[in-house]
């Protein structure tokens, strides 16, 4: 797949097991409670080891929309940034502006702690129903957007689950930037 240059920050997708992704940060699908669950909030719990859900337990949920950082622990990444997104209702619940808040958020936590690289997983298209084509445009739209308030970001890496899953956020990113080489 071909990664495109968005200011000083280099965007790509991939598909592959975001667990195994050495970078400062991965973004976690996570459940409001932040205490794990299926999918991808599952494997990065597992991955990361029980401290993971020790820490998780000190922050008291997070509301969806909304982002919280914690430490990484057993995982190659330094840090795990648990988003909450929208369960999927037929798109009548303002479900697109609280999926791309999710990834407005990831991006402004990365700027905060000072934070070079994140891979976001494809937040509310596993259990929450989000439509995929839909959701891959709601991303890189937001992360692109975001881009110009987090000058510490040089690499953002979506990372999907499915083949179609990176097909479909290759087509939204293609429509931004150039290619890099």
């Amino acid at each position: 797949m071909t990664a495109r240059q968005i200011g000083t920050a280099r965007l790509e997708v991939i598909v592959t097991d975001i667990t195994t992704l050495r970078v400062d940060a991965i973004v976690n699908a996570a459940n409001s409670s932040l205490l794990g669950g299926g999918g991808v909030d599952g494997a990065i719990h597992r991955a990361a080891g029980p401290e993971l859900l020790a820490e998780c337990r000190t922050l008291h949920g997070c509301k969806t929309g909304d982002a919280k950082i914690t430490g990484g622990y057993r995982l190659p990444a330094k840090h795990v940034i648990h988003a909450v997104g929208p369960i999927w209702h037929g798109g009548t619940q303002n479900e697109d502006a609280l999926l791309a808040s999710c990834y407005r958020r990831g991006i402004e936590l990365c700027q905060a702690n000072g934070l070079g690289s994140v891979a976001f997983p494809a937040i509310s298209t596993g259990v929450y129903h989000f439509p995929t084509d839909r959701a891959a445009a709601i991303a890189v739209k937001a992360a692109v957007d975001a881009l110009p308030s987090a000058p510490s970001l040089t690499q953002v890496i979506f990372c999907c689950f499915s083949a179609q899953s990176g097909e479909l956020h290759q087509q939204a990113l293609d429509a931004f930037g150039s290619p890099c080489a």
